[in-house]
């Protein structure tokens, strides 16, 4: 079975086992329709019963049936929250996953190979795609279609159409 992360632990959440998440899926309500999660950390995996779930700030706090100390949650620090494959929301027409878009082919207009997308920053109005172009910090690009007018997953690459001043920022 095929897994898909949505989120990583952040921290424990009070003294009962609860834990904070930090999602990485574009619609933190998602988290309202699942039963169950896996936390993954050092290529171990347990599955966790969903009993309760809240939002604090821009975090998610579950209440798993397994998790009851202060000491479950702890250890669980910085684990990955999946699920299945299958249990993922549909995308939109030219929607791709993030895991999908990690380490494409970054390319400009003309076939210039820029580098590899190596991260995809949410931030509140768009996200911005990494791109390892050989600098300290990377190309910084948002994922917005007049900058990334072409997406091809199943080719490896995407293609970026730099403006002037995008270059060192």
């Amino acid at each position: 079975m095929d897994y898909i992360t949505i989120g990583k632990v952040a921290n424990a959440h009070g003294v009962k086992g609860d834990i904070k998440i930090f999602p990485t899926t574009d619609d933190i309500n998602r988290f309202k329709l699942l039963k169950r999660v896996y936390l993954e950390q050092d290529n171990k995996r347990i599955e966790v019963t969903i009993q309760g779930i809240k939002f604090v700030k821009h975090l998610v706090v579950l209440q798993t049936k397994e998790l009851n100390t202060i000491e479950d949650a702890l250890a669980l620090k910085n684990a990955s929250v999946l699920i299945p494959m299958d249990e993922a929301l549909p995308l939109e027409e030219n929607e791709n996953f993030i895991f999908e878009l990690i380490g494409l082919e970054a390319r400009e207009l003309d076939g210039t190979i820029l580098g590899k997308l190596t991260e995809v920053i949410s931030s509140g109005a768009h996200d911005v795609y990494v791109i390892d172009d050989g600098t300290k910090n990377g190309l910084m690009v948002p994922a917005k279609v007049e900058f990334i007018p072409e997406v091809n997953v199943e080719e490896g690459y995407l293609t970026v159409r730099l403006i002037e001043g995008l270059r060192g920022l």
